[in-house]
């Protein structure tokens, strides 16, 4: 047993002798069904929190050549794949996994597993990282294959290759925390191409590799137009595919062990639940021609098993990660940024592209950049069907609201709780109740929104933004004989709300409004709302002079259709 070559089956050994330990081998078949194949390459990207080196344990324990680790296995999850039956074909195995037999890889590979956040902090930059890597790992493999006859003992990739062509033995390459190095030089551009350049030619299409396995927080990084290690599949926290039920705990999971430890699961489901993905169903599982995805909604592991073996159902999020980082990244100056992390904290998604994110923790082009990090390191979730994210339970909630406690955030939650009550003035036909808030979310929307009835939409629609919630909004909607400025349909989950059209004028008065919804028949559109729609004129005087009371003053008229 050594430290890089053939590691052994120790760490995994603790693990299923813990007291709380969910089996998550079925896993092992998926990724036998890639050995030897072009889809050999598998790089999961998890969260901390979320079981990455257990799993890493688990596949060194599985695959090395160098130990009997079957009684390990012998009645775990594994080791019961092949026991189960195909109903329409009885001698076939209902293995989703090429009906594989369990052990058909047990224990037949030389396995190297590199930890690579263990040797960053004894490196002084990405040069010596790599050169310390290639020299330790080199090494023990000159070691342990005296017979083999080497091109160069201080080339890994060399070495490997000897290796081969002399034994004709593949490797397996395990890389736990692979992206350590580009979170500590994060702002060194020369870095990342060093240190992707490293693994790119120690890996892509070498004969000698039969699998590599490699887990990180954050997806390969890419530059330029192109990606250096291009040849991996990607399995994220975006799109988990196949390993989407083992990045954490199931709800079936979670249920278990809260019955055995007496725990509330609805308060555990509050508080550690929320990371909805999407998993592919195996083929042979399909019900419906293009079905393909499944949601599968998970917990975070680390928060679950400390809530039961404690008793104690809280944050334990700061055991394990500081707020230190999620305070640095919603500080970033992008526009609306800061708004929509209230919106988010108020327990509302929020529509995102995920599209420009450039893998690393400082190429940022817009808010949705931040997000879509965030997404990756936790903090929040994501919705791949409805292109949304959130935040995903009370526990992270927890760490939004202590890195939001200063001063500066006052307004934007005080703009969230008065945009609700609008809403609530809206429905119960207050005017005065809704003129007033439209003049404070007005002002504070700023003064270059003062200076058309168009600009002053934009501020409406902003005090409206709880509204998203309920309704679909249409602006300019055509209706009647014109268009209607503002139009709030209700979703199909709040089909009671009533319908609202808002039509707003500029240095007129409010009346003049409602008549115009009138004479334009406007509300002859929404027939179907009839008895339950609102129809809402909205006025800003923008000639009232800078001293007169009515300064900034909005009028409000309402009534229902």
């Amino acid at each position: 047993m050594g430290i890089f070559l053939n590691p052994g089956y120790e760490n995994f050994k603790m693990t299923i002798q813990s007291q709380i330990y969910v089996d998550k081998t079925e896993m092992i078949g998926y990724v036998n069904s890639l050995i030897n194949t072009d889809q050999r390459y598998v790089a999961v990207s998890r969260p901390r929190r979320f079981g990455k080196t257990t799993a890493v344990n688990m596949l060194c324990a599985y695959y090395d050549k160098s130990v009997d680790s079957r009684k390990l296995f012998d009645g775990l999850f594994i080791s019961k794949i092949s026991e189960r039956k195909n109903p329409e074909n009885p001698k076939k195995s209902d293995d989703k996994f090429k009906n594989l037999d369990w052990d058909i890889y047990l224990n037949k590979f030389n396995v190297i597993r590199i930890d690579m956040a263990k040797y960053i902090r004894k490196s002084s930059s990405v040069e010596n990282f790599v050169e310390i890597v290639n020299d330790a790992v080199s090494r023990e493999i000159v070691q342990n294959y005296s017979d083999v006859n080497f091109f160069d003992i201080e080339d890994l990739r060399l070495c490997l290759e000897n290796v081969y062509q002399s034994t004709n033995e593949k490797f397996i390459i395990i890389i736990d925390e692979w992206d350590a190095i580009l979170r500590k030089f994060k702002d060194d551009v020369k870095a990342y191409v060093t240190y992707l350049d490293f693994l790119r030619d120690l890996l892509k299409d070498e004969p000698y590799l039969a699998l590599v396995y490699m887990t990180g927080i954050l997806p390969i990084k890419k530059y330029g137009e192109h990606s250096a290690l291009n040849m991996f599949t990607e399995y994220s926290m975006i799109s988990p595919m196949q390993l989407a039920e083992y990045v954490g705990f199931t709800e079936k999971e979670v249920k278990e062990i809260c019955c055995e430890y007496h725990l509330n699961f609805k308060e555990i489901k509050a508080w550690y639940d929320g990371y909805l993905v999407y998993g592919n169903i195996p083929l042979a599982e399909r019900k419906v021609k293009n079905e393909s995805e499944v949601p599968c909604y998970l917990y975070s592991p680390v928060s679950v098993i400390n809530a039961a073996l404690t008793g104690r159902i809280q944050n334990y999020w700061n055991e394990t990660e500081t707020a230190d980082a999620l305070k640095e990244y919603i500080k970033r100056n992008y526009a609306g940024l800061k708004e929509d992390v209230a919106i988010l904290m108020s327990g509302k998604k929020l529509h995102i592209d995920i599209s420009t994110y450039q893998n690393d923790m400082t190429t940022f082009q817009s808010k949705d950049d931040i997000f879509t990090l965030l997404i990756h390191l936790g903090y929040l979730g994501y919705d791949s069907v409805n292109r949304c994210t959130f935040i995903p339970n009370k526990e992270v909630n927890e760490v939004f609201r202590q890195t939001t406690r200063e001063d500066e955030w006052g307004y934007i939650f005080k703009a969230l709780s008065d945009s609700q009550k609008l809403l609530e003035a809206t429905w119960n036909g207050n005017s005065e109740e809704v003129a007033r808030f439209i003049e404070e979310a007005h002002m504070r929307a700023g003064n270059q929104t003062y200076n058309s009835e168009n600009a002053l939409s934009y501020a409406v629609r902003l005090a409206y933004f709880n509204a998203e919630e309920y309704y679909t909004l249409i602006p300019e909607m055509q209706a009647g004989k014109g268009y209607a400025d503002l139009v709030y349909i209700p979703s199909p989950k709040y089909p009671d709300k009533p319908a609202m059209l808002i039509e707003l004028k500029w240095n007129k008065d409010a009346q003049t409004a409602i008549k115009q919804i009138h004479r334009q028949k406007y509300p002859e559109s929404l027939q179907k709302y009839k008895g339950n729609l609102i129809l809402v004129g909205i006025n800003y005087d923008s000639e009232v002079n800078h001293n007169d009371i009515n300064f900034k003053h909005h009028s409000c008229s309402i009534e229902k259709a």
